[in-house]
């Protein structure tokens, strides 16, 4: 089960051989040299390290460039583990667009867009009330407790706040194309994140 870091690129449309238009999100993902290796019988669990994001010495701390040393990695400013994926990977070597192959299903996972603070109609999809006739309820949340008993909301219930910027998975996207002498994997649908965020790639088995 191959897997790989990538930055989000943006989105575009490619016109295929039989006249269909897919519309798909860029990737520039890899390539990502593998910089560790847990085993079961060291730290408790199977997983590689993959490092993505080449950058200057001078940006990270001297813990990091010493690890990445140790596999004759250059300064790269994202780490990122994926467990159960080391197959027959070394540390020392590269994972690139290669390991991939066009009709794959995908799941990638990454930080979402914040939206701020908003309410529940737009949070949670709640309905809204009615329009017109004197309605003060156009946007409320309605009813979130009895007053009397137990005259308290209880935790949990779903209300305004903070939505977005968390880690989410989206899973079931499609390799339409892969362009390998420029590390670009053309993804069918929508992946999280704004532009130029990192994130990780997954086989959807």
């Amino acid at each position: 089960m191959p897997a790989i870091l990538a930055k989000k690129l943006g989105m575009t449309q490619r016109f295929l051989d039989d006249g269909r238009v897919e519309r798909v999100t860029v990737l520039e993902a890899g390539p990502c040299p593998v910089t560790a290796i847990r085993t079961f019988e060291r730290d408790g669990y199977e997983a590689v390290q993959l490092a993505f994001g080449a950058c200057r010495e001078k940006t990270l701390t001297r813990a990091e460039l010493g690890h990445l040393k140790k596999a004759d990695a250059s300064a790269h400013r994202h780490l990122a583990e994926f467990r159960d994926e080391a197959g027959e990977l070394q540390v020392g070597e590269t994972v690139t667009v290669d390991v991939f192959e066009p009709g794959q299903k995908l799941k990638i996972s990454g930080i979402s867009k914040g939206k701020g603070f908003q309410g529940t109609i737009k949070r949670h999809n709640f309905a809204s009330g009615p329009k017109s006739h004197g309605s003060h309820n156009k946007r409320a949340p309605g009813s979130v407790g009895a007053s009397a008993t137990p005259s308290r909301v209880f935790r949990g219930i779903r209300g305004p706040g903070r939505m977005g910027g968390k880690r989410i998975t989206q899973k079931g996207l499609e390799i339409v194309e892969i362009i390998a002498k420029d590390n670009l994997l053309l993804v069918r649908g929508a992946v999280p994140g704004h532009r130029g965020t990192t994130v990780e790639v997954r086989t959807d088995a």
